[in-house]
């Protein structure tokens, strides 16, 4: 089967608030939020965290460089990885920069501008030669960066504001919901919106409900919360995502078994884990 007719998924960063290194987090990794996605000839890429920097070396090596970005919110553990993303130092690469978690406040270009400046960052971002294209949008907005690529947009329950993000292509849909906080007994509405009925749902799992009691208000969920959102939503594939820093490999291993006894789709992401759906005869091109 040739890769245009492959929906790819590819995690560089699962680790959310910090990255973190060390034997007890080898096998699940330590960067911090990055995905990939390949919809045959696209690629999009979700968050800045430091797992972008090794996917700016694959992206290198395959050849790739017309491609998007799109930020979900531009806290430290979601951003830090820009100024370390070669591509954009190269003048043969064209990126698009989108985000929308600011609107009416701060425009995508504004956001970049005030990180990759002194004094947090040695230069600013006119030092990039990479044909950088900044892109505004309002949460609900529904997107269409690639020919046949459809990007479906909602706000999420997160500290000064954070956007989910249900992709389309092929016939196949992966929602990306990280950073995210639920209300007890309720299941979020956006979030069943952005993930109805998707093939993967990459979803904020950094604590456990009873580690809840003590988190309210830090704006994340659980992996509990999220198998209830995919029952409800009727998704046939949860990734627990955005690791808390200290949950080591072996705490991941028991989280992992917990959650698949609930949900046979359930499975704790790791660094550099690839996911492939094919796509359906009738669905090509």
């Amino acid at each position: 089967m040739d890769d245009d007719d492959i929906f790819l998924v590819r995690f560089w960063g699962v680790r959310g608030s910090i990255s973190v290194s060390g034997p007890e987090f080898s096998r699940y990794g330590g960067n911090t939020i990055c995905i990939e996605m390949r919809c045959g000839k696209h690629t999009l890429l979700f968050d800045a965290g430091s797992g972008l920097r090794p996917a700016g070396g694959a992206l290198r090596a395959s050849g790739v460089s017309d491609f998007d970005l799109f930020f979900t919110h531009c806290h430290y553990d979601h951003i830090i990885g820009l100024p370390a993303f070669k591509p954009i130092y190269d003048r043969n690469v064209k990126v698009r920069l989108w985000s929308g978690h600011l609107a009416g406040r701060m425009t995508t270009r504004q956001m970049v501008d005030e990180f990759m400046r002194p004094p947090w960052f040695p230069v600013n971002l006119d030092i990039c030669k990479a044909r950088i294209d900044c892109r505004d949008f309002v949460s609900g907005d529904v997107l269409r960066p690639r020919e046949g690529v459809v990007v479906r947009t909602g706000s999420l329950n997160h500290p000064g504001g954070c956007i989910g993000y249900r992709v389309e292509w092929g016939g196949h849909v992966v929602a990306v919901i990280t950073d995210t906080e639920h209300e007890p007994g309720k299941l979020d509405q956006a979030v069943l919106g952005l993930i109805e009925d998707a093939d993967l749902v990459i979803y904020d799992c950094a604590y456990t409900e009873e580690e809840m009691e003590h988190r309210r208000g830090t704006g994340h969920s659980t992996w509990q919360q999220g198998v209830k959102l995919c029952e409800a939503a009727g998704a046939r594939g949860l990734a627990l995502f955005h690791h808390d820093p200290t949950r080591t490999d072996e705490e991941l291993d028991v989280i992992e078994k917990l959650a698949k006894d609930k949900f046979a789709g359930a499975f704790a992401a790791r660094d550099g884990q690839t996911l492939k759906f094919p796509v359906p005869l009738h669905k090509r091109r």
